[in-house]
């Protein structure tokens, strides 16, 4: 891929917080990303060294930026928007050889016809060439109304972890999900979060809670169900241990008087 937009507001309104070699560094990132056609390694390392990054400062340039704006999975580094521009353009690019291959099979038929369908008087030519017009004429509003009754489902675009936010913790939900089958969207972190809202809890403080109880998904309900239950059990201990005070004192009391 030789070319790919840049939406200059959006970039410079994401990137306003970056240093200047961190910027570089996401240049570099993108550009190597639509070189490639394909995620970025799942190596740190290995993409450090694609785009690079030799000095201490460039290395760690580079993992901030891929935790910022990459999001990783089995076969590496995503991009959102890089994902986006590249499966427009694979889609276009598929459009265009069948357009064409359609183009030279239609031309190879005409060519054939024309040459069997010749004939010594001029009429039955006239008639022939008329006959191959009309197929022809045909054949590319055919063709125009099929691609326009073609709908386009938009892609869903994978949640992008939070700035500031544990990379191990977010490595581990993302393996849980995928684990279970169940992509991280930006919908379902959403959602995620607006229940931890809910739960009084940060988005980060319920994903660590989803990794340690094995949750691919998170529901203020759920800690409530759970505080309800230790809270239960708590209650019957305490009642047993007031029994057991009680009794206790009862005993001794009876040993006194005898």
């Amino acid at each position: 891929m030789n070319h790919y937009p840049h939406h200059i507001g959006d970039y410079a309104e994401a990137t306003a917080h970056l240093s200047f070699v961190e910027d570089a560094a996401y240049s570099r990132l993108i550009r190597k990303y639509y070189a490639i056609e394909k995620p970025l390694p799942a190596d740190v390392k290995a993409v450090q060294r694609l785009v690079g990054a030799r000095t201490k400062e460039e290395r760690d340039a580079v993992q901030t930026v891929l935790s910022e704006f990459f999001t990783l999975q089995d076969d590496g580094w995503h991009q959102p928007r890089c994902d986006a521009e590249l499966e427009r353009y694979f889609e276009k690019s598929s459009k265009a050889s069948a357009s064409a291959n359609s183009r030279w099979k239609a031309s190879g038929r005409n060519a054939n016809a024309s040459h069997d369908d010749m004939r010594p008087h001029e009429s039955g030519n006239a008639n022939a060439s008329e006959t191959h017009a009309e197929r022809n004429a045909n054949q590319e509003p055919r063709t125009k109304n099929q691609e326009e009754t073609k709908t386009r489902q938009p892609a869903s675009r994978s949640a992008v972890m939070p700035p500031g936010f544990d990379l191990k913790i977010w490595q581990d939900f993302t393996a849980i999900r995928k684990a279970k089958r169940s992509p991280l969207t930006e919908t379902a972190l959403a959602g995620i979060e607006r229940e931890a809202v809910k739960a009084g809890l940060t988005l980060e403080s319920a994903l660590r809670m989803c990794c340690e109880r094995g949750w691919q998904g998170f529901e203020a309900s759920w800690l409530k169900q759970s505080r309800g239950s230790a809270g239960g059990k708590s209650s019957d201990i305490e009642a047993r241990n007031r029994e057991s005070v009680k009794e206790a004192m009862r005993l001794a009391g009876g040993a006194g008087n005898a």
